[in-house]
């Protein structure tokens, strides 16, 4: 089956007690047994829940991979996942992170011992220098966050190998339905659910997609054992948003790709950032490791913060809000919202500057969010 019909039915079969075409939301929290460890495959609900484990199948077969495993939130799965590093592990993570991945690592999981060194991805001679050190995870996300940088993920996958380390790609932006990391090589798959995958602003969740079938049972352990779960309703949203997906990104792109052209070439801006447009740096790899280019669109205006904050006042269709991913159009200041954690120096570093806006374009008319941009750039 192709992909859009794969998003309706993969893993998602009717109610084999009712017929019900839609997966029941199941509210228990814990399950009957016939007698003790004699059960009908549910015993508690942190452990296991019968609409959570739809999802959990769906994620995996849209990723291809071996086990799907849902969260409670995108940094609930990434904290799950470095449960799996003792004291002493080494990361080599792409430099422009999420702000709040760069938070969890560097003020928590620090003081516990792990290392980390931030990479410019874009160049892999930097990454096989940083892999000559011994590594034990190497970390990506592509497009990154908010710089819409892309990393080479075969590539990167071949170079953590050769180090003997797990390779991680955080697939949030582009979705199964752009990008497919585990194809390429990738050990596991990381998403915020919140975004795309949801799609509507109405949940908050994660996910975690492997593709060995043993370091799946690993980190299914983790799972219930740390106990970061969604709850049953949760797992319902995420699948009814998996179902539109595919038409969704592809809308998603439609308003990106004006947006951004609409921003280029405009005598306030210093620079478009889009995989989509023929001036972004990895336009080619996009155009090679991806099926579409996305729905988020990053600006850097000239006239730094005091410009970016007069660009937030004119907007009218977007909104001024943290995330990404809903079907309405978003708009975020990166330096003092979502990466407002990292010090200026290390943030003004990376290129996240005070005249930076990220754009999370929706599904609205492509033309009425082009025409939102120029108005707020004529009250700069």
């Amino acid at each position: 089956m192709r992909f859009n019909t794969r998003l309706i039915h993969d893993g998602q079969p009717a109610d084999p007690l009712t017929g019900a075409v839609n997966v029941p939301v199941y509210l228990s929290s814990t399950f009957r047994q016939a007698a003790p460890n004699r059960n009908q495959g549910y015993v508690y609900g942190r452990s296991g829940n019968p609409t959570r484990a739809v999802l959990e199948a769906t994620l995996a077969k849209l990723e291809g991979g071996s086990t799907g495993l849902a969260f409670a939130s995108g940094l609930g799965a990434l904290t799950t996942l470095l449960e799996s590093f003792p004291s002493g592990s080494r990361v080599v993570s792409v430099d422009d992170v999420y702000g709040g991945t760069w938070r969890l690592l560097e003020h928590h999981r620090r003081q516990f011992g792990l290392r980390v060194e931030y990479v410019d991805m874009t160049d892999l001679s930097r990454v096989r220098a940083a892999l000559a050190e011994p590594a034990d995870l190497v970390y990506l996300e592509t497009p990154t966050n908010p710089l819409l940088k892309l990393v080479d993920i075969a590539g990167a996958v071949r170079l953590a190998r050769r180090a003997h380390a797990l390779a991680v790609v955080d697939n949030t932006f582009a979705t199964p339905a752009l990008q497919h990391p585990i194809d390429l090589g990738a050990d596991i798959v990381l998403h915020s659910t919140t975004k795309y995958l949801g799609g509507h602003s109405d949940i908050i969740g994660g996910a975690l997609v492997i593709k060995d079938p043993k370091a799946g049972e690993r980190f299914t352990w983790l799972q219930n054992a740390v106990g970061a779960i969604p709850s049953p309703f949760d797992c319902f949203l995420v699948l009814r948003g998996i179902h539109t997906l595919g038409v969704r990104m592809r809308a998603h792109g439609e308003s990106a790709l004006a947006v951004a052209e609409a921003l280029s070439g405009h005598r306030r801006v210093r620079r478009v950032l889009y995989p989509g447009l023929r001036s972004h740096p990895q336009h080619a790899l996009a155009r090679r490791q991806m099926s579409g280019f996305g729905g988020m669109v990053s600006v850097e205006l000239e006239g730094g913060r005091r410009a970016a904050l007069r660009f937030l006042k004119g907007l009218t269709v977007f909104t001024l809000a943290e995330s990404l991913g809903g079907v309405e159009s978003l708009v975020d200041h990166p330096a003092t919202m979502t990466h407002a954690s990292v010090p200026r120096r290390e943030r003004e570093a990376h290129g996240v500057t005070d005249g930076l806006v990220r754009l999370s374009c929706g599904i609205e008319d492509p033309s009425d969010l082009a025409d939102d941009v120029m108005r707020a750039l004529k009250g700069i």
